[in-house]
């Protein structure tokens, strides 16, 4: 029995969640300023909009119905069944994944960018500029180049700390320690309460300074006001505006699919068990909502106060000093916009204050992704087992994260740990997984209404928002197409070795004991193991009654009337499904006693599980099959994809995989 995971006040798990998603602020403003300034607080109001009227109710309702840690994709798995069902499953796996690798390449990259601009760090690096050319003096001819030229402060800076992260992680890898949750807990705590009080002077600096707000709101009506009876005003047009500004503002809505996977973590009623817990889900719910609304007042005030206040110079420029760091900007004191020069939000704001600033971003953008390594630590190594789709190796799960250290130092590399070049891989798989949640409510209430007049109006607020979802992703897609392809590698990559994997693995039993329908038949399957000798018939209930396949297979396997045969009847469920754990009836039936078994993922692992149980006693059992017309290539295609194909042949080679002795190998009669 697995150990019991450890639980917290939902409010200490809050500041896990908030690694992920309040650190998305320390870019998040610049980003959409840099996209456009005038436009800026209406994206993120649209965000605002979309996280509280779409993303949240989603979640809210994801949460009561996969409160286990699994969230949208478990809720997407248990209400699209088949093939069909796993492959969307793969494919979020791999948003998942991209969603990891980036957030963490991603997060360091700006990380570095807040050290780089910090000036008690630029006053004791300056032997780093000053001995630069010695150094591409001293090495080789063909390292002068191109390559010395690639391998920059920001690089170097950023894969160093990569490789501390790397460390702390190992924490989530062994488990959830009081040690970790308390560096989450004072991390974010601290990076919250600084960025409070920069926001804070900066809306209180708009209040003394109306002229600012006005002039802002004059561009505004100019770039997407209507004229109408009262004058200029802003109209549909800002709205749609809006919305065409917000999928790349998707960055701000990181924080849910993932927040889910530490749900276990929080704490519910005493006494609560696994199936149902309705206090850990009130309680995480209260979590979704207080984190969705803190993340939107933030988003909106932060937006605002950067396009009104951080000068253009500093944005737009190629390497400007606050690019991805606008808010530590106005934190280090600096210029504000069309003020005299020298002119900041208070006296508070210089070096000393900047620098603390700076220690809170680094951290928290060294930490982001705690969300994401618990859905791989804990959700992804069990959907990999149960589809097929993991090698020996990835057993261990540290064995995962660290092959994914070493993809997000390739990632970083690629990207030349450039924030703005990731950020729509980012905001792709952020997408991908809000439609993927989205999808999973619209049809678990349609499975849940079935039959009730009131079905169409409870699933149509969900499926409206999937569709507003779907269409962002689209647009998304249009706008910055890198991400898509990105994401798809990913996708393709997990889609590709799982294949394979299943395949390398489908000759492997995958056998995990008998369920039985009943008292009378879990009495009497010990006891048919006994027998001193069995002769097993598979038989197809649609081919023909009992009685003709008893006199078929005496006649063409010449079996006389004094050998008693046993039927067996197995029923396909899920053929998608790897490991099984199928039911079993034992009942009389025409004279004969046949062993009914259903819920099969493939009859012939069935058919090998029950000839094996039958060698302990006596001689080993034979199983009579009649031949197959079918040709051999179709039935192993059949059998991979549908599990009833080539079954003669994959029982005998199942039977020869499980018990080496070809003295106690079950006999397969082929005739």
């Amino acid at each position: 029995m697995p150990a019991k995971k450890p639980t917290y006040a939902w409010w200490i798990v809050l500041c896990l969640v908030g690694l992920d998603y309040f650190s998305t602020l320390a870019y998040l403003p610049s980003i959409a300023v840099a996209a456009d300034r005038t436009l800026a607080p209406l994206a993120g109001l649209g965000v605002v909009v979309v996280t509280l009227f779409a993303a949240l109710p989603v979640y809210l309702y994801v949460v009561g119905r996969s409160h286990e840690g699994k969230g949208g994709i478990g809720l997407l798995e248990r209400v699209i069944h088949g093939w069909t069902g796993k492959f969307l499953v793969l494919a979020l796996l791999g948003f998942i994944a991209t969603d990891f690798v980036v957030t963490r390449s991603l997060s360091v990259s700006d990380a570095s960018t807040h050290l780089l601009a910090n000036p008690f760090y630029a006053n004791h690096s300056r032997w780093v500029k000053e001995n630069q050319e010695a150094v591409r003096a001293r090495l080789p001819g063909f390292l002068r180049g191109d390559f010395f030229a690639f391998w920059n402060e920001q690089l170097v800076l950023t894969m160093l700390l990569s490789s501390l992260a790397f460390g702390l992680y190992t924490y989530l890898v062994r488990g959830m320690t009081r040690g970790f949750l308390r560096l989450a807990v004072g991390v974010v705590v601290l990076y919250v309460l600084l960025t409070a009080i920069v926001i804070a002077s900066g809306l209180l600096f708009l209040q003394q300074h109306q002229g600012l707000v006005d002039a802002w709101w004059e561009r505004l009506q100019v770039q997407v006001g209507e004229d109408g009876p009262g004058g200029r005003a802003l109209g549909w047009w800002a709205v749609v505006a809006a919305l065409l500004a917000f999928p790349p503002m998707a960055l701000g809505l990181s924080g849910f699919e993932l927040s889910l996977a530490s749900s276990p973590f929080v704490r519910g009623e005493p006494g609560e068990g696994p199936s149902k817990a309705p206090g850990r889900v009130r309680n995480t719910r209260l979590l979704i909502l207080v984190a969705a609304l803190a993340m939107s007042v933030f988003v909106v005030t932060s937006m605002f106060v950067v396009a009104l206040l951080v000068p253009d110079g500093a944005i737009f420029a190629p390497k400007g000093e606050v690019r991805h760091r606008a808010l530590a900007y106005l934190a280090h004191g600096g210029t504000l916009r069309d003020s005299p020069e020298g002119t900041t939000l208070g006296l508070l704001f210089g070096s000393w204050f900047g620098t603390l600033y700076d220690l809170s971003a680094i951290l928290i953008l060294c930490l982001a992704g705690a969300s994401a390594t618990i859905g791989l630590r804990d959700m992804v190594p069990e959907y990999l087992t149960r589809y097929g789709m993991q090698m020996r190796w990835a057993q261990n799960v540290g064995a995962i994260l660290h092959l994914f250290n070493f993809v997000i130092l390739l990632v970083t590399l690629a990207f030349h740990a450039s924030v703005g070049a990731q950020q729509w891989a980012y905001a792709t798989s952020v997408m991908a997984l809000l439609v993927g949640a989205a999808v999973a409510a619209v049809l678990d209430l349609g499975q849940r209404w079935r039959g009730s007049w009131l079905r169409p109006l409870v699933m149509a607020p969900f499926a409206l928002i999937a569709g507003l979802f779907v269409a962002m992703g689209v647009l998304l897609v249009f706008q910055g197409p890198s991400g898509l392809a990105i994401a798809s590698a990913f996708v393709a990559v997990v889609m590709v070795t799982g294949m394979v994997s299943r395949y390398l693995r489908s000759k492997e039993l995958r056998f995990e004991g008998f369920r039985f329908a009943d008292a009378q038949s879990e009495k009497r399957w010990p006891e048919v193991c006994q027998f001193e000798f069995q002769v097993l018939v598979p038989h197809d209930p649609t081919a023909g009654s009992l009685l003709d396949k008893d006199r078929e297979i005496r006649l063409r396997h010449r079996l006389g009337p004094d050998v008693p045969v046993l039927f067996l009847e197995a029923t396909l469920g899920d053929p998608s499904d790897f490991s099984q754990q199928p039911e079993m009836k034992i009942e009389p039936c025409d004279g004969f006693e046949v062993i009914r078994v259903s819920h099969c993922t493939s009859i012939a692992h069935v058919l090998a599980a029950v000839a094996l149980a039958f060698r302990v006693v006596g001689k080993p059992p034979e199983v009579h099959f009649s031949w197959s017309d079918e040709s051999p290539m179709a039935a192993n295609f059949r059998f991979l994809l549908f599990g009833q194909g080539n079954i003669p042949w994959m029982v005998r080679s199942l039977v020869c995989r499980e018990e080496p002795d070809p003295a106690k190998q079950p006999r397969i009669v082929i005739g």
